[in-house]
C-alpha cells in the first residue's frame, strides 16, 4: 500500500491516537470478509480525557461536534490496528452515531457532522456513508458522543 491515507492525515495536521481499548466484554471491531465492524467509540482524546456533556443542556452544538470528531478519530485508529493501513478501505458504508442530549435537543445531524465531516475530509468520496445520529439520555462515562461504523475493507 501506498500510505496515502496516512500522508493526508499528515497534510491536514492530524495525528490518530492509540486505538481505545474496550471498557467492557466485546471486542473493538471484527472484520468479517470485506466488512469492518467498529464498535461504538466515545468521545475520548488521545490524551485520555473525555468530551463529557449533555447536549442543549449546558454543552453547544460546535463542543457536540468536535466531540464526533474525536469519536471518528478512534473509529480510525481503530481499523488502522485491525487492518494495518487505512488504504485498504475501500469504502464508510455507514456510521451511527448517539448524542447524549436533552429531551428538547433537536440538532444531532449537525452534532454528528463532526465525524462525517473528518470522514470526508480524510478518505475523500471513500468517507461518504450513509448515517444515523439518534439522541439518548446518557453514554458510558458520561461523554457526549459516540459513534460506530461499518467499512468495507479490500483485501
Amino acid at each position: 500500500m501506498d500510505d496515502k491515507v496516512e500522508a493526508r492525515l499528515a497534510t491536514l495536521g492530524i495525528a490518530l491516537p492509540d486505538a481505545p481499548n474496550p471498557v467492557a466484554n466485546y471486542v473493538p471491531s471484527c472484520l468479517w470478509g470485506d466488512l469492518l465492524f467498529i464498535s461504538g467509540q466515545i468521545s475520548k482524546a488521545a490524551d485520555g480525557s473525555i468530551a463529557a456533556g449533555r447536549l442543549g443542556s449546558g454543552m453547544t452544538v460546535a463542543e457536540g461536534r468536535a466531540a464526533a470528531r474525536l469519536c471518528a478519530l478512534n473509529i480510525l485508529a481503530q481499523a488502522r490496528a485491525t487492518i494495518g493501513s487505512l488504504d485498504r478501505i475501500a469504502q464508510i458504508v455507514r456510521l451511527t452515531g448517539y448524542v447524549n442530549a436533552a429531551p428538547d435537543f433537536t440538532e444531532h445531524p449537525q452534532v454528528l457532522n463532526g465525524a462525517s465531516d473528518l470522514m470526508v475530509e480524510v478518505l475523500g468520496d471513500k468517507g461518504r456513508h450513509t448515517r444515523v445520529a439518534v439522541g439518548v439520555s446518557s453514554l458510558p462515562l458520561g461523554c457526549a458522543v459516540e459513534v460506530d461504523a461499518v467499512l468495507v475493507i479490500e483485501h
